[in-house]
């Protein structure tokens, strides 16, 4: 990885839609998890005003890194699990209904995103079905399937990390110290 992937706050676009074009190349039957669905595409990245508009909507600030990925790289979804989930714009219809959409939707609401994130530690083992409670404060990044999913912690202390919320084995813990680390090690991945 070049050390422009690793400068995690400042990307470089065609770097990283370089090494997304190589990966469906060593890829060409979608065989990678995931891959089916995010087919190795990227949208375009969102214009300024539209990020700074759902700031200001929300009453949150984006970490940095994410920020500067969906403003220089892409608004999605070439990424980990069944790719990255939009920030501004659900994904197509055509793309078909996944469980996660739901989440996508409930995190819009109105107060969500700004609440503060209530968990100081992990929650490891079976949580069993999530409440709203424990994802307040973060912004669904990403599905796993099997109700597994990413998410990116926008408020306290723990705000830039990356968790997975798996109710069924897993818990609620942290995966990554930030977007950049978590994106950049599934470009790597092969």
């Amino acid at each position: 990885m070049s050390s422009r992937l690793r400068r995690r706050e400042s990307w470089d676009e065609g770097e990283v839609r370089a090494r997304v074009r190589e990966m469906a190349a060593r890829d060409p039957e979608r065989a990678r998890f995931g891959a089916d669905t995010h087919r190795y595409e990227l949208t375009p990245a969102l214009p300024e005003a539209e990020i700074r508009a759902f700031e200001e909507e929300h009453g949150i600030d984006l970490p940095e890194e994410y920020r500067s990925f969906v403003a220089k790289v892409s608004n999605g979804p070439a990424g980990p699990g069944y790719g990255l989930m939009p920030l501004t714009t659900p994904r197509p219809e055509a793309d078909g209904d996944w469980a996660v959409d739901e989440e996508w939707a409930q995190d819009r609401l109105p107060g969500r995103l700004a609440a503060p994130f209530p968990l100081a530690e992990p929650l490891p083992g079976r949580i069993g079905a999530p409440s709203d409670e424990p994802t307040q404060g973060t912004l669904v990044l990403a599905d796993e399937g099997c109700g597994i999913c990413l998410r990116l912690i926008l408020t306290g202390p723990r705000a830039g990390e990356v968790w997975r919320i798996d109710p069924d084995w897993g818990g609620f813990v942290p995966v990554s110290p930030g977007f950049g680390a978590w994106y950049g090690e599934w470009l790597q991945r092969l």
